[in-house]
């Protein structure tokens, strides 16, 4: 009995070992669109969801999911633009050179800008730009301003870009530019080695400072204790005592008259 070849999904799919590991690739969505089916007994409505997916390293993609509900056509979306990443040519933050993307009625001109600058664009351009890594562009767009115009015109745009490699293999020439800047190494977490407890000397325990007065302010004095009184019943030193012997004063005599 013959196997049945692998249908490219699940754990070996190709484009998984491609891409790497789906940690850190984040979603968001563009818009909702809510559609309405005139019935028999009513109206019957139903969602649909643009969605773009990207890691903001140079993968990005887009998906829309149709359902009943929001969160079951916000899944579908997020599904369909996972499988629909691709890898975008960066140069340092910007793009390699000016793109314009087509779609429908609607263009988007992308022109590379220096560090700093920011990602000028709309809502729908933005979300593309920021997922896919790019930190620095300047965009206009021309005809028709659908999302879901925009987002396809965006990716379209993307796709055709060519880093300087690419361009000077295809033609066989070397092309005259300043050399391209080397993407910053990540920095890494290094821990401090722990030391054991025993080896370990113990922290210095920070000395008092001393608080500095003023000059022109005293420096206050103790104040002395005040002398003990003396007890009441014993009498000073320097006063005489009383004795019982003490010379009584004499009484004045009364003078006579004399006789004539």
């Amino acid at each position: 009995m013959a196997t049945r070849p692998a249908r490219g999904r699940g754990r070996g799919d190709p484009r998984r070992a491609a891409f790497g590991d789906d940690k850190g690739i984040e979603d968001t969505v563009v818009k909702l669109y809510r559609c309405a089916t005139v019935v028999k007994g009513g109206r019957r409505f139903s969602f649909g969801a643009l969605v773009v997916v990207g890691d903001r390293k140079g993968q990005v993609g887009y998906g829309y999911g149709k359902a009943n509900e929001v969160p079951p056509a916000v899944e579908k979306g997020v599904k369909q633009a996972r499988r629909a990443m691709f890898r975008v040519p960066l140069r340092g933050t910007s793009i390699p050179h000016r793109i314009i993307g087509h779609f429908g009625a609607s263009r988007i001109v992308m022109i590379p800008a220096s560090e700093g600058t920011g990602v000028i664009a709309g809502a729908a351009p933005r979300a593309v730009l920021e997922l896919a890594g790019i930190k620095d562009v300047l965009t206009k767009c021309y005809g028709s301003t659908s999302p879901k115009n925009l987002v396809r015109a965006t990716i379209n745009g993307l796709q055709s870009l060519r880093p300087r490699a690419v361009v000077e293999a295809l033609r066989g020439v070397t092309l005259d530019l300043p050399p391209e800047p080397e993407p910053k190494p990540a920095k890494a977490d290094v821990k401090p080695e722990k030391t054991p407890s025993k080896d370990r000397p113990a922290p210095a325990r920070p000395e008092p400072k001393a608080v500095a007065q003023p000059a022109d302010r005293p420096t206050p004095q103790p104040e002395a204790a005040p002398p003990a009184p003396a007890p009441a019943d014993k009498p000073a030193a320097d006063e005489p005592a009383a004795t019982a012997d003490a010379v009584e004063p004499k009484p004045k005599e009364e003078e006579t008259p004399h006789d004539a």
